[in-house]
């Protein structure tokens, strides 16, 4: 499972020399007590790491590479108790490789009318302090989150924790690996990418395995490993009498087990963090995994069909991003439309991969005809979604720049049987209605294969795009189809 909690974020403050002892002291004292009102904050679902005042170039630029090269430290806060000159903040930003979130605000809340004086003054200067260091990282180009508001705020809280969430997303596709079984889907577009420009944007690595190499260590399976996971899926789910002991299709789900095994045997001795496969290469398989591929995402790996890395790697990190939160986020596809006028909606499912931890209720275990793949039936688990405030995302490749797409969405309870319908289903509502939502979809060159979340939200996902340095569209209550192109063309331009 996903953990985040032991990861750091640095507090650093800013000031000078100028103002004498006595004040840096006052300045120490007063970063310390907010560094550990937030590392203690349960807003805040990582370490937050106190600092000494950084007050020179040399100390600037020695606190800013420390936190480069510490594991553990995802991203810096930063924030100006005093005036602090930004030249010498130069070197340091430009040195600087982790992601970085300003904070504008000021250890009092109040004025203090009747006590304010200049040493008073002197002391709280973040109102232009922070002016001026703000001027030099926007003069240097440097992405940046920045949140205002008194620090001790819920709000203020929310947001610093809402974007260490995205910072441990975006560390935890540093040096990750994805292993892609087998192909592209053959003619497929744009589950297709570069992923040399992919890794050099990301840092994420992309490699292709052969499945025969999966297929040998599926094979080495013990019968004892099978027969444990088999309780497990009879203790965890509702099974269908045909999986039973004694059912006909008993070896059914004795060989989803054995690839659920096989799989993350492979995907755990390889270090990896997903992984892609496709129905049109299953050599030496004798189902096309479901139950695994639903049961791994569920254990935090990211996984899309047809050879799509790109949307595993978003499933992994939005995966990261949410975790430790009340609902989900799953591989999904959009699959079918209900077009009745006075409530549209979309069906999402995927064939047989669709995480468990969308489920509604108790999902049932069963096996059935796939009808693509030219193999066994396989096993899959099967059920409805919940209702609830949610996102859909996807990351597509545009030659020239990478486009993260978000549209917020509202998923609805299914109510219908489909008896006949076997999957993972899930059902939405997209906002602002249908019509705009599909139509901006299409028009931003939106996948069919997206990442849909029920605990990560539409601003986090713009301060993914922002530490990522790559274009974000966003569909929501706002959108209007004319200023959408009309800010598809502006980007255009700014990316060209």
């Amino acid at each position: 499972m996903i953990d985040i909690s032991q990861k750091e974020v640095w507090f650093i403050t800013g000031s000078q020399h100028l103002y004498g002892p006595e004040t840096l002291k006052q300045v120490a004292e007063n970063s310390t007590a907010i560094a550990k009102a937030f590392d203690e904050s349960a807003l805040i679902p990582v370490k937050i790491v106190f600092k000494p005042t950084v007050k020179s170039t040399e100390e600037i630029y020695e606190t800013l590479t420390a936190a480069n090269q510490e594991k553990n430290c995802i991203g810096i806060i930063t924030w100006m108790h005093t005036f602090s000159p930004a030249k010498m903040w130069i070197r340091g930003l430009m040195a600087l490789q982790k992601p970085l979130l300003h904070l504008h605000t000021q250890f009092n809340r109040d004025i203090p009318w009747d006590t304010m004086d200049m040493d008073f003054m002197n002391l709280n200067q973040s109102a232009h302090g922070d002016r001026e260091f703000g001027f030099m990282v926007s003069r240097l180009r440097k992405n940046r989150k920045v949140v205002v508001g008194h620090w001790a705020s819920d709000d203020v809280q929310t947001k610093i924790g809402d974007w260490t969430r995205v910072a441990a997303g975006w560390d935890d596709w540093q040096g990750a690996k994805f292993a892609r079984f087998g192909d592209n889907m053959r003619f497929v577009a744009v589950t297709d990418g570069d992923k040399v420009e992919a890794e050099t944007k990301f840092g994420f690595s992309v490699n292709t395995y052969p499945v025969g190499d999966l297929v040998e260590v599926i094979n080495g399976i013990t019968d004892d490993a099978i027969h444990n996971l088999i309780k497990e899926y009879e203790a965890s789910y509702n099974m269908v009498e045909s999986l039973l002991e004694g059912g006909k299709n008993r070896q059914s789900l004795i060989e989803a087990a054995r690839i659920e095994l096989g799989l993350e045997k492979f995907l755990v001795d390889g270090g990896f963090k997903g992984f892609s496969d496709t129905f049109e290469d299953l050599h030496g398989m004798k189902q096309l995994p479901g139950i695994a591929v639903q049961r791994l995402m569920q254990k935090g790996y990211g996984f899309a069909g047809e050879g799509d890395w790109k949307t595993a790697a978003l499933v992994r990190t939005m995966k990261v991003i949410g975790s430790g939160l009340e609902g989900g986020n799953a591989f999904m596809e959009d699959y079918t439309y209900h077009l009745d006028p006075a409530a549209p909606r979309i069906l999402g499912s995927h064939m047989l991969e669709v995480d468990p931890v969308l489920a509604a209720s108790k999902p049932s275990c069963e096996v059935h005809p796939l009808g693509i793949g030219g193999k066994e039936d396989p096993v899959r688990l099967v059920f409805n979604g919940r209702a609830g405030n949610s996102i859909n995302a996807a990351l597509m490749d545009f030659g020239n720049r990478f486009r993260l797409l978000v549209n917020k969405t509202v998923g609805e309870e299914i109510k219908e049987a489909l008896p006949k319908l076997p999957v993972a289903r899930i059902m939405w509502k997209p906002l602002p209605d249908f019509e705009t939502a599909c139509t901006a979809w299409i028009l931003g060159g939106g996948a069919h294969h997206t990442c849909y979340s029920e605990n990560v939200t539409v601003e986090q996902m713009e301060d993914f795009a922002e530490i990522a340095g790559i274009e974000a569209l966003v569909i929501d209550e706002d959108t209007t189809i004319r200023n959408f192109k009309n800010t598809i063309h502006t980007n255009e331009a700014y990316y060209r």
